[in-house]
């Protein structure tokens, strides 16, 4: 696709989840803001209202809140201009890496507006119970980044299934059998 197209893309697929991400984190706090928690689906999904000043399960929460700063919002903001500029630039990039690093990307930007919004924290609500095996606390943000992860790594299988075995020390490229 042309440039044009693919920022067109981008900025709706950004639009739409990351409006999805801070509906559902506002909802959550307006509904979990007196409960402690509240099981759903037979207790497999808990929702429960945390303030996370961290990154994933919570790391980096013991940080000096000038560090966290510094990580968590001046250099996740960077990465994903960055990012941005390398999903509108790309002349050929394949469509399934495209709509992963879209979707990682969608997931950053929401926990990122939670921070710039929230003074540097993120909310997260939804804790999912397996027997005794439970996730930590995540929002939707962290599913889009776990989902756009998950298919960036199934790109690069399919491309390697695709292309068969290699042989030389030539690296990855970006383009593909489908091209944006």
């Amino acid at each position: 696709l042309p440039r044009r197209a693919r920022l067109d893309c981008l900025l709706c697929l950004l639009a739409c989840t990351v409006g999805c991400d801070q509906v559902s984190k506002h909802v959550a706090r307006a509904a979990l803001r007196h409960e402690s928690s509240l099981s759903v689906t037979g207790g497999v999904l808990e929702l429960r209202l945390a303030e996370n000043p961290g990154s994933f399960l919570s790391l980096g929460t013991m940080l000096p809140e000038p560090v966290r700063f510094a990580f968590f919002t001046l250099g996740v903001g960077i990465g994903l201009a960055a990012l941005a500029g390398y999903l509108t630039s790309r002349a050929r990039i394949d469509t399934f890496r495209f709509v992963g690093l879209s979707l990682a990307m969608a997931g950053g930007a929401g926990n990122l507006l939670d921070r710039i919004l929230r003074h540097g924290l993120v909310t997260d609500f939804a804790i999912i119970h397996v027997g005794p095996v439970h996730t930590g606390v995540f929002n939707v943000a962290d599913i889009l980044i776990v989902a756009g992860t998950g298919i960036v790594i199934y790109s690069f299988g399919r491309r390697q299934n695709q292309n068969g075995p290699t042989s030389g020390c030539s690296g990855p490229r970006d383009d593909a059998s489908v091209d944006m």
